[in-house]
């Protein structure tokens, strides 16, 4: 089991890379979007290339994010439900989820979206708007994104897999849930709690 968790570290870095690559595109589109309109109001100039990259970018924020989504565990859950459930058989049900519904639907995916994409690449399709961008850079983020969601559904299968047999943490609890950030501020208030009861 060890090198599959090793394997799944990795994956889970990968997959952190890439999520707060795609924040920033959150930050590049935002001000694409502004920058847009505020030439479009001042001086009634418009490009339909600006127009464009943003939803490429809003796109490649939803299809590239989907692994990162995956390992903060940010997808829709039905809690309500889940939360009545006992740790393990929460996560049988997600390594069932994984192995019936992820990895088949993402290798789909990736064989349907690939030729795709190739067909765009390798006629040059353009956008059919005036001053509109070439399209195979919008196209390849559908099999990248199911590719590294693909990634991410193994490394949270081998971790459900793991705490099953015994060999590694619920990454499901809500202490495994918790961000660093959150919890280097419970650490922080747990010490300022412990200086002013000091102090009294």
């Amino acid at each position: 089991m060890t090198p599959l968790l090793a394997l799944s570290r990795l994956i889970d870095k990968i997959s952190t890379g890439v999520g707060k690559f795609t924040m920033w595109l959150i930050l590049a589109t935002t001000l694409i979007s502004a920058g847009n309109a505020i030439v479009r109001k001042m001086f009634t100039v418009s490009s339909n290339g600006l127009l464009e990259i943003q939803w490429y970018l809003f796109a490649a924020v939803f299809m590239l994010g989907a692994g990162y989504g995956f390992l903060r565990n940010s997808h829709v859950r039905i809690d309500f439900i889940s939360s009545k459930l006992s740790d393990r058989t929460r996560n049988i049900i997600d390594v069932l989820g994984i192995l019936v519904v992820m990895l088949p639907f993402c290798i789909i995916m990736i064989k349907l979206s690939w030729p795709f994409f190739m067909q765009a690449f390798n006629s040059g399709e353009m956008s059919q708007n005036a001053g509109g961008l070439i399209r195979w850079p919008a196209y390849v983020l559908i099999p990248a994104g199911f590719a590294l969601l693909l990634l991410q559904a193994v490394s949270e299968l081998i971790k459900r897999v793991a705490f099953l047999t015994g060999a590694g943490p619920d990454v499901l609890s809500a202490e495994e849930n918790k961000s660093d950030e959150q919890k280097h501020l419970e650490e922080l208030e747990a010490k300022t709690a412990r200086l002013l009861a000091g102090e009294k």
